[in-house]
């Protein structure tokens, strides 16, 4: 029996702490907010399988290895693919009740995908359905919870990771020991001004896992969701919306989507979210419109309810009127490198979720993927924690011999490419940085300079103004989420220095040609596009 320490409270470390307690472990379950307050509850989209008749995990992967832009990792995308129906199965016995119809399971068409293959839960809100089911799943295990109770940092003795540092809600440092620390601490979405993520989305275990010399790679992909509300607080329009039919059109009326790609509005998400930058920069900024008007108010109000009541929300009726709508940071595809198992670079470190690198989302994730990359590699790193070797071995990462440890950091930042090229980029020490960090400032900078469109001048000028920033003592919730987008923001910039073409959601302004290529393969190898068109 070990004792494990699991960092948050999404699907990913839901699933974790129940499939170790069912192997009788002793967990204990930290959060940074209270239970289901995470990503996982936001996502609206749904749960990809190959479930049905007409589709295979064949399929299914063809479409995710098409949408990496030829970086996802074969073998990652092999195992999620077979063991991703499994998976769904498992939700269902943990009492997840996905949309049905007379014929059984209903399934929705995602862009990008070949098959409709989406399974969804309350219509739009599978992510609330799921989280409601695991956290009362996990309430019914023998695992300690501790509500509002932050990762500070991990501790690391003789080169192995121990246990951790926790920030309670009244600013106190805990100590937790372990046998193994996995961290489920979602994604980094507030990097960055608009995002689709909730205010936790602060990157706290890739950083953590950073300082104490995890390797963390791939940090230059980040998808930018083409469909947020312009309204306060940017919520997520679903991409089932235009699965269903919506369409996206400029300020004066006009589809402009079919001219960008033949598979309109479903083509790849950084394909349609960097569309929509540019008809909004063509248009001095106006927002781009969403068109759902020709699906109904009797369909929208069934199958979106909650899309449905945030425009009523916002003083919209999306179902005679368009909506204007913007990009939004959505979903980190990079994070803490790990192996098929969970296993980091640092023995007794684990990695899931969007935290996780695992190499199934290469460049670019396909619709509806995230929440299955959770249960499929939380469910194998559950697995591992009672093997006999609890790390990945020192010759390398995993089953990924290009994908290398990044050595712990020093006065550098070393950020490991999944080419295996590594790229160091000086970064100034907090001791002779002139002024604390402003998030707002933070932010803004990276919409600016690290969004949707990148080139080396920007990138260059990002940097030069992140040398310029400390970051604060830490000393409650706040400064060390402070802490924690400065450091990622300055290995988020090396990193999309260190490339320097431009793939899936990586796009270099100032080296565009790749890209445009990728684009166009993908476009005729898709079998999509007869049906999304």
């Amino acid at each position: 029996m070990a004792r494990v320490l699991v960092v948050g409270g999404g699907i990913a470390g839901l699933w974790t702490a129940v499939k170790a307690a069912d192997a009788a472990h002793a967990v204990e379950l930290v959060t940074k907010t209270v239970l289901a307050d995470g990503s996982t509850a936001h996502a609206q989209g749904g749960i990809a399988a190959a479930l049905f008749p007409d589709d295979s995990a064949l399929r299914h992967y063809d479409d995710t290895i098409a949408a990496g832009a030829g970086l996802a990792e074969p073998e990652a995308v092999r195992v999620l693919c077979d063991e991703g129906p499994a998976r769904v199965r498992d939700l269902i016995r943990f009492g997840v009740e996905f949309d049905r119809g007379d014929s059984g399971l209903e399934r929705g068409l995602e862009a990008a995908h070949s098959r409709a293959r989406i399974l969804h839960a309350g219509g739009d809100a599978t992510g609330a359905a799921i989280e409601a089911a695991l956290v009362a799943t996990v309430r019914r295990r023998a695992v300690r919870i501790d509500e509002e109770t932050m990762l500070a940092d991990l501790i690391v003795e003789h080169g192995q990771v121990v246990g951790a540092r926790l920030l309670a809600a009244s600013g106190a440092l805990l100590e937790r020991r372990a046998d193994a620390v996995v961290l489920a601490t979602g994604g980094s979405g507030c990097l960055y001004r608009h995002t689709t993520n909730p205010s936790v989305a602060t990157g706290d275990g890739t950083a953590a896992a950073w300082r104490a010399g995890a390797a963390v790679a791939d940090l230059e992909f980040v998808q930018f969701h083409p469909t947020a509300l312009a309204a306060p607080g940017t919520p997520l329009i679903s991409e089932a919306v235009r699965g269903e039919g919506a369409v996206l059109l400029d300020a004066a009326g006009r589809r402009f989507m079919p001219e960008v790609d033949p598979r309109a509005e479903l083509a790849p998400r950084d394909v349609v979210a960097r569309a929509v930058w540019r008809r909004m920069s063509e248009q001095g900024g106006a927002p781009v419109l969403l068109d759902a008007t020709g699906l109904g108010e009797a369909f929208l109000s069934r199958r979106f309810p909650g899309l449905h009541a945030a425009c009523r929300d916002a003083g919209y009726d999306w179902a005679t009127e368009p909506v204007p709508i913007t990009p939004a940071a959505h979903y980190a595809m990079g994070g803490v490198v790990t192996d098929l198992h969970g296993r980091t670079t640092l023995p007794g470190l684990f990695a899931v979720g969007e935290t996780a690198r695992t190499g199934v989302h290469g460049a670019n994730r396909l619709a509806s993927n995230s929440l299955l990359e959770a249960a499929v590699f939380a469910d194998r790193a559950a697995r591992a924690l009672g093997s006999r070797s609890r790390h990945v071995p020192t010759s390398g990462v995993g089953t990924w011999p290009d994908v290398a440890p990044v050595p712990a950091p020093t006065a550098g930042t070393s950020v490991r490419r999944a080419g295996g090229e590594a790229a160091t980029h000086r970064v100034s020490a907090d001791s002779s940085c002139t002024s604390a960090v402003g998030r707002d400032d933070l932010q803004a900078l990276m919409w600016e300079h690290v969004g949707l469109e990148r080139s080396a001048g920007g990138l260059a000028a990002a940097s030069a103004r992140l040398d310029g920033w400390r970051a604060p003592e830490v000393h409650d919730r706040r400064s060390a989420e402070d802490r924690n987008l400065l450091d990622l923001a300055r290995l988020t910039v090396a990193a999309a220095r260190a490339r320097r073409e431009s793939v899936g959601a990586h796009f270099r302004s100032d080296q565009p040609d790749a890209a445009v290529a990728a684009t166009a393969v993908a476009a005729a190898e898709s079998p999509a596009l007869e049906e999304a068109a």
